[in-house]
């Protein structure tokens, strides 16, 4: 039996039924830059802490640290992470962001320049250069370097098709693998269209061709449609799930249905950390080995989903949206746990604002990662509010015309 279902994007989700009534406690609404910040510093909170134990199961999690992890924590290998595989040369841990973070103050620094909706031309004209052209501090690398010296092979597709190849930029993306590149870094796509998931969904599509294609793509557009879903007053987990469910296509709706279903059976992450595991197949295409996947791992289809969007929607449901439980299940998960808890980190924080999320774990971030975590927040608001004045100007312009038009 379906525990929900889905409802149009622009219309009130309709919550599934849940273990506990009391859900998520009903507080005075966050602002929109208390909404902003919470996503933009909730995701990098979420990364920080799951990208010290990514790549590792939960049992080897669990073994390492002596139990669950907890807060922020040191590199997995300890002093031996400059040389230990397949980690080097990256200081995972002690509260350094990764590419998930570096990536979504990028796309931040964009709209800063555009101050308007993007697209894949955007990408090719200002985040492209600004991979290969401005030194940045790279806290697992220790130093000031290029982006492009730190972002995955997947990210580093856009400079090569792009830059390199001059591919149509809404084209680029194909050819690239199918992973959760694009998605980790779409938050603030969310936050310019706050309230609006739809909007926020055909955007992040827009943006993400330049990057991703098939269900890489369609992630990106979901995550961005749930952070906006999650800017509402009255938005709880279950609407935010539902929102994104009435947009999702294919296997990431098939994948995000099944996990939170799954997740809305229990309240305790510890317990859903295996049945959460178990519902992601057949959407699936990594395997059960995930420094091992399997033959169809990350090729275009529509049959299947990247892991980290369906977990980071279940994590939510798990935690009824409380930003710790929810970003520690996701770090606990482990295989790519610092994407999932970006996602889900992000999703939390736009929930609850920027005080949902625990000063200890962001004031150590910053400082660890030398990086003001919070500034990027209230540029990308100042944006959001510059773009709705613009859309709401358009949209009146448009009305006048078409009752021109229609004789109205």
């Amino acid at each position: 039996m379906t525990l929900f279902s889905a409802q149009p994007a622009d219309r009130p989700a309709t919550p599934f039924p849940v273990p506990s009534p009391a859900a998520v406690p009903a507080p005075a609404s966050p602002s929109l830059e208390d909404r902003t910040a919470g996503a933009l510093v909730g995701a990098a909170v979420g990364d920080a802490l799951g990208g010290a134990v990514e790549g590792w199961a939960p049992a080897a999690i669990a073994e390492r640290h002596g139990g669950r992890v907890r807060g922020i924590v040191e590199p997995f290998h300890r002093d031996d992470w400059r040389t230990a595989r397949p980690i080097a040369p990256y200081h995972k841990g002690d509260g350094h962001v990764t590419d998930d973070t570096l990536m979504t103050h990028a796309l931040v620094r964009v709209y800063e320049k555009v101050r308007d909706h993007l697209d894949a031309y955007a990408v090719a004209d200002h985040l492209v250069p600004d991979l290969i052209g401005t030194p940045r501090w790279i806290p697992e690398l220790e130093a000031e370097a290029l982006l492009l010296q730190r972002i995955f092979l997947a990210e580093k597709w856009l400079v090569a098709r792009i830059h390199y190849g001059h591919v149509d930029p809404r084209e680029a993306g194909v050819g690239n693998i199918v992973n959760c590149g694009a998605a980790m870094y779409m938050a603030p796509v969310g936050a310019v269209n706050a309230g609006n998931p739809r909007a926020a969904y055909a955007e992040a599509l827009d943006i993400a061709g330049a990057h991703q294609s098939s269900y890489g793509r369609e992630a990106a557009g979901v995550f961005a449609a749930a952070v906006a879903s999650a800017f509402a007053p009255d938005a709880t987990p279950e609407s935010v799930v539902a929102d994104a469910l009435a947009l999702a296509k294919d296997g990431p709706r098939a994948a995000i249905e099944a996990v939170c279903e799954t997740a809305a059976r229990s309240d305790d992450f510890e317990e859903a950390l295996t049945p959460l595991r178990e519902a992601v197949p057949p959407s699936d295409t990594v395997g059960p080995d995930y420094r091992g996947p399997s033959l169809g791992a990350r090729r275009p289809s529509r049959l299947h989903a990247i892991e980290e969007l369906p977990i980071a929607r279940g994590m939510l449901v798990v935690g009824r949206g409380d930003f710790r439980r929810t970003v520690l299940g996701s770090v606990n998960y482990g295989r790519d746990c610092d994407s999932i808890a970006t996602m889900s980190g992000a999703l939390a924080g736009a929930l609850g604002g920027e005080g949902a999320v625990p000063k200890e774990w962001s004031g150590e971030i910053a400082r660890a990662s030398r990086l003001d975590l919070h500034a990027p927040a209230v540029a990308l608001a100042a944006v959001a509010r510059e773009v709705f004045t613009r859309d709401v100007a358009r949209r009146r312009a448009h009305e006048a015309l078409f009752g021109t038009i229609a004789g109205a």
